[in-house]
């Protein structure tokens, strides 16, 4: 007989039952609303990743549009196609030289098999997955995890070079300094195996107001 997958409602009440301020929090932010997108290949995500690095959502998009208008008669490049792209013409779509050879690193390591695609990441574990995609030029850790949470949808993920999750638990349990990520990741080993949910839980924690002047 095949195990229940947990839910989105089975890492909420879990949470709660962690502590009195986890219980605050999960019923001032109701049921986990963790929505995950598991049907691109990690090529795909991965370049969309580096798109956005370091920048706000609407110069990201606009690049990411210039970029695909590149391909007219695709939803996206294969791995192949964007190596072959010159530099001038991804430069010209916003990208910086950084970037560029960023992407032409994961397209190659695509073709090269280091780079899985989607039906063999499903099968990898967390760690190695880590391990393989954040060795690549240009991809942190932190860009493999938000890969892992929200193209691989795994459940048990706490980025903790996140400075969200961090301020959020500092919030959370009334702090004057936000965990350092090695402490982090101590302390949310409590929260496994819903580190995802804690994540989402963490990065929602309300801000305080600043008051006027």
């Amino acid at each position: 007989m095949k195990s229940r997958k947990p839910s989105s409602a089975d890492a909420s009440k879990y949470l709660a039952s962690i502590d009195a301020d986890w219980a605050r929090l999960v019923a001032q932010l109701g049921p986990c609303g963790h929505e995950p997108k598991p049907a691109r290949e990690p090529f795909e995500a991965l370049v969309r990743a580096v798109a956005y690095q370091q920048l706000h959502v609407k110069a990201g998009d606009a690049i990411l549009a210039r970029l695909l208008a590149l391909y007219p008669q695709q939803p996206f490049p294969p791995p192949s196609q964007l190596l072959d792209t010159g530099f001038d013409a991804m430069r010209a779509c916003g990208f910086s030289a950084r970037k560029i050879e960023t992407i032409h690193g994961i397209a190659a390591a695509t073709l090269s098999g280091v780079v899985p695609d989607l039906a063999a990441a499903q099968l990898l574990p967390d760690d190695e997955l880590i391990a393989r995609l954040s060795a690549l030029k240009g991809i942190g850790r932190w860009t493999v995890e938000m890969f892992l949470i929200y193209s691989l949808a795994r459940p048990d993920i706490l980025p903790v070079d996140d400075f969200g999750v961090r301020e959020g638990y500092r919030l959370l349990k009334s702090l004057d300094l936000a965990p350092a990520p090695k402490a982090m990741a101590l302390i949310g080993q409590a929260w496994s195996p819903h580190r995802t949910a804690a994540a989402w839980y963490l990065w929602r924690v309300p801000r305080p107001t600043k008051a006027k002047g």
